[in-house]
């Protein structure tokens, strides 16, 4: 963050001082960061005190100033020095504040959110560039590849995970500094006006449009809700900014009319201002393609080979590509860093093979209809490529978990995958989970090819680890898969531990 004082934040949120005097409050300067966990809190740093669904952080306070915070900003005095800011009267419930009971919460990150406004505010009028991503899937991915492409051309901040909502968002603007060229925000939604909100803190120059998806179809009611709500970052972007669209999604390709921006397409099957051609995948799924910019008389191509896998990513990297390319990159500069940008977050696509041979894929991370059908073609793929000298395919194993935030669709999208998994040869399909969507899963899967015994259905993730460690052979491909609620990023973990697992 940019160097301020106690007496500035306290100004720049509307707070009151608390067991400092304002002349003190003058000359302590936050000189580290803004952390939300008091394990996390280095010297110079300011301690935001949230409520959590086991404990306040407020009761945390002292043990920060301890571990070296020069404040704390808070909805009450902590008897350490604070910036307090009025509880909000009516809590909002909403993302990360369902434990709010009594509106301090909210009232903290009304507090984050213009202390990171105002910090871009001050870093994009000294040339910061802000790049805002979002989409129903892959957006955490994208911003990976955002950053490695951007890298070469300065310093870039980015998210770890998927830093993307009203906490993550602001805690993410606030790891900025002076010296950062580059900011890559992560933009996600649960409701309609949420990307707005996100994109007032920090607005963006360049925004991202992934795709339109059924992800929390259950919060939004309809996929055209889901589009109008995405469709919020571009609308925010101002006529000298650059709006970069999957064109190969209708729905998004449909937002160049709903911005001021400048837009550049891209696509994998035409060319656009970006674009790919002749798109193959090596025995792990990773994508090769010859990236193609600009007018298709101009001849610019570069080879790219992705280092990351799944032939959704194709689509991921054209728009990091796009942006990089509007930065002032070349296309041996992109060429290199995609190909040098493995999986950055945890439990997204990432492949690792034990010492007995058997490849783990654990995507456990997250789970919506469009991400689990990518991560099932991807097992696929890896068992039919990998066979090498092998008779026929790599047996796979698909352990799937429940896909939340679906609503009215939850049990018919389910049923999809089931029968997906089927369609796609996948060896054994393990479902995990005692709910109807996970029964949906295994009736479909079951009626689509009367599996018999290849599809089973367990209780929870101590049961499939059982099961797999009964079955598994070297050389089988285990992808796992689901909403993170679902547990079984453990799971995933626990395979790769077995035979003593590596990467």
């Amino acid at each position: 963050m940019i160097e301020l004082s106690l007496a500035e934040i306290a100004e720049i949120v509307g707070g009151e001082l608390a067991d400092i005097s304002a002349a003190d409050a003058a000359r302590v300067i936050v000189t580290g960061t803004v952390e939300f966990d008091s394990r996390a809190v280095q010297p110079g740093a300011l301690f935001l005190a949230l409520p959590g669904a086991r404990s306040d952080g407020h009761d945390f306070a002292p043990a920060a100033v301890a571990a070296g915070a020069v404040g704390v900003l808070a909805a009450r005095p902590v008897g350490v020095p604070a910036i307090v800011v009025t509880p909000v009267v009516a809590p909002t419930g909403a993302g990360v504040l369902e434990h709010d009971r009594d509106g301090s919460g909210a009232a903290v990150l009304a507090a984050l959110a213009r202390l990171a406004a105002e910090v871009a505010r001050r870093l994009t009028a000294t040339g910061l560039t802000i790049v805002g991503v979002t989409g129903s899937s892959g957006k955490t991915s994208t911003k990976d590849l955002l950053a490695a492409v951007l890298t070469p051309l300065g310093e870039v901040v980015a998210p770890p995970g998927s830093f993307n909502n009203e906490l993550g968002h602001p805690w993410t603007v606030l790891r900025a500094t002076p010296t950062t060229d580059y900011l890559v925000l992560e933009m996600s939604a649960r409701h309609p006006g949420n990307i707005a909100e996100l994109a007032a803190i920090a607005p963006p120059r360049i925004a991202v449009v992934l795709n339109v998806g059924t992800a929390h179809l259950g919060e939004f009611g309809s996929r055209q809700a889901i589009a109008d709500t995405k469709a919020e970052l571009p609308q925010a972007i101002p006529e000298t900014g650059v709006v970069v669209l999957n064109a190969d999604d209708s729905a998004v390709a449909a937002m160049a009319e709903v911005t001021a921006g400048r837009v550049v397409r891209v696509s994998r099957s035409s060319p656009a201002q970006v674009w790919a051609e002749d798109v193959t995948l090596d025995e792990l799924a990773r994508p090769r393609f010859t990236l193609r910019w600009g007018a298709p008389e101009d001849g610019h191509a570069v080879a790219v080979r992705l280092a990351v896998h799944g032939d959704h990513q194709v689509s991921n990297a054209l728009c990091a590509a796009a942006v990089a390319l509007e930065c002032g990159a070349d296309g041996a500069q992109v060429a290199a860093a995609l190909a040098a940008a493995g999986p950055a977050s945890p439990h997204r696509m990432a492949v690792a093979d034990r010492a007995d041979g058997v490849t783990v894929i654990n995507d456990a991370y997250n789970a919506n209809p469009d991400s689990m059908r990518a991560g099932l073609q991807a097992l696929a793929w890896m068992a039919r490529a990998g066979a090498g000298a092998q008779s026929g395919k790599r047996r796979s194993f698909a352990v799937l978990g429940e896909m939340a935030e679906l609503g009215d669709d939850t049990i018919s999208e389910h049923d999809r995958i089931g029968r997906l998994a089927v369609r796609l040869d996948v060896s054994r399909l393990v479902v995990v989970g005692t709910g109807r969507a996970m029964g949906a899963m295994h009736q479909g899967a079951v009626m689509e090819g009367s599996w018999g015994s290849e599809a089973v259905r367990v209780d929870d993730t101590d049961a499939a680890l059982a099961l797999l460690r009964t079955e598994l052979a070297p050389g089988d491909v285990v992808l796992v898969k689901a909403s993170n609620s679902a547990g079984l990023a453990q799971l995933a973990q626990d395979l790769l531990a077995d035979a003593e697992g590596r990467a």
